[in-house]
């Protein structure tokens, strides 16, 4: 669908003020997302903040539950995630996710955050499906 990644950090919070998150459609299944590691991003340890990949997953897979819910709000039901790698200042962390199943109300999804083309955290969610305001 688009090979051109967007800023999807516009409005003033979180994700704005901790660098934003480029965003892609794939396709009407499947999203991209991706961010660099700044300072700020950081733990005591030297590496990325478990709470900042967070959300970061919760952003970029909001984001795809809400594309594929034909730019419905949605809003974040439940997040499971697995923090199994690491990274640090300057690295680039890309987003991959993958629409599971879509009801009239809920997303299913799963989502990985690659650096280097090894995976550091892999998440399952559901996002609900809000009315639009008309």
């Amino acid at each position: 669908m688009s090979d051109k990644f967007e800023q999807i950090s516009i409005k003033p919070g979180f994700m704005k003020h901790n660098g934003g998150v480029m965003f892609r459609n794939i396709s009407n299944v499947e999203y991209e997302f991706k961010t660099v590691i700044n300072e700020n991003h950081l733990n005591a340890a030297g590496i990325t903040h478990g709470g900042y990949l967070s959300a970061l997953v919760d952003a970029g897979a909001g984001t795809a539950a809400h594309r594929s819910a034909e730019n419905a709000p949605c809003v974040t039901i439940s997040l499971d995630l697995k923090f199994i790698g690491s990274s640090k200042v300057g690295d680039e962390i890309i987003g991959h996710v993958k629409i599971l199943k879509k009801t009239k109300t809920l997303v299913f999804l799963f989502c990985e955050l690659k650096c280097s083309d090894k995976i550091i955290t892999s998440a399952s969610g559901v996002w609900k499906i809000l009315k639009s305001k008309s």
